[in-house]
């Protein structure tokens, strides 16, 4: 299973794929800059997923309060990640992709002077955006559109139609957060959340049924929902919406939004400053 690295027709864009991981990068600079970036890109790439598979056993274990004895940077970056969630039974692998991205993305920034960067890791991006910098995606809830100001270093899509089994029923949820992996883990649980949990309308099966060696094990995925009325559908994106404002308030992302059935509920940044002048 070799490495495959590829300028895109564009001329503009490096793919880089190994295994299940695959790149999409783009840089904004001099020609000469961009060329050392997506050398370094290349490089950096080469390792990864062999570290990734030396450790995966504790990769694929609940993260504890205090933590995994991982070695790997990219396992590390993902353990970082998903410990602030440790109560909630989640894995490293949750944060996958967007470590993947935040990895392959340091290496470029420490390599060469970039305007704008970001890696794309099956829609789980890292970012980079220098000043006057702004990136835009289209997400299934709607355009995202972020500049240098607003501290996004990382936007993730998770739902019940994605690579990965959900525990909820959300079609989509999109996070920004500081970094990829931060936003991965939080748009994984989000959509979690989302959910309807006792109701008829949804089918559910144990994960290592589906993949045996999913890091869910036997806790329940959906695998099918009926169709729903507003009230339910409200009720399911309200759970969670609670959550997404939750991990906010907790300063883990900066916005969210969340998609079902049509319906998409926003979870604003949320800036609080003082305008009051001091008193001595």
């Amino acid at each position: 299973m070799s490495i495959q690295a590829a300028m895109l027709p564009d001329g503009k864009r490096l793919h880089l794929q190994h295994g299940p991981i695959d790149l999409i990068i783009g840089a904004d600079s001099e020609t000469a800059q961009v060329r050392r970036a997506y050398m370094a890109a290349r490089a950096r790439f080469e390792t990864v997923l062999a570290r990734l598979v030396d450790e995966l056993p504790l990769l694929r274990s609940e993260i504890p309060e205090q933590g995994l004895p991982l070695e790997g940077p990219v396992a590390m970056r993902m353990a970082r990640a998903v410990q602030p969630y440790w109560q909630q039974r989640v894995t490293p692998m949750a944060a996958v992709a967007g470590s993947v991205a935040d990895e392959v993305l340091e290496a470029m920034l420490y390599a060469a002077d970039l305007g704008r960067v970001y890696v794309n890791n099956g829609g789980d991006i890292a970012l980079h955006l220098g000043e006057g910098g702004r990136f835009s995606i289209a997400s299934a809830n709607g355009l995202v559109s972020v500049t240098a100001g607003d501290g996004v270093g990382g936007i993730a899509t998770s739902g019940r139609h994605g690579r990965s089994h959900s525990l909820g029923i959300a079609d989509s949820v999109t996070v920004l957060a500081r970094c990829g992996a931060e936003a991965d883990v939080a748009a994984t649980l989000i959509a979690n959340a989302v959910d309807l949990p006792g109701s008829q309308k949804i089918t559910r099966q144990p994960a290592r049924e589906l993949a045996p060696d999913s890091d869910l094990r036997d806790r329940l995925v959906t695998v099918g929902v009926m169709p729903l009325d507003q009230d339910e559908t409200s009720d399911a994106l309200a759970r969670g919406a609670a959550v997404a404002q939750e991990f906010q308030r907790r300063g883990l992302i900066i916005a969210a939004t969340l998609g079902l059935n049509d319906r998409v509920h926003r979870v604003e940044p949320v800036t609080l400053i003082d305008r009051k002048p001091a008193h001595a």
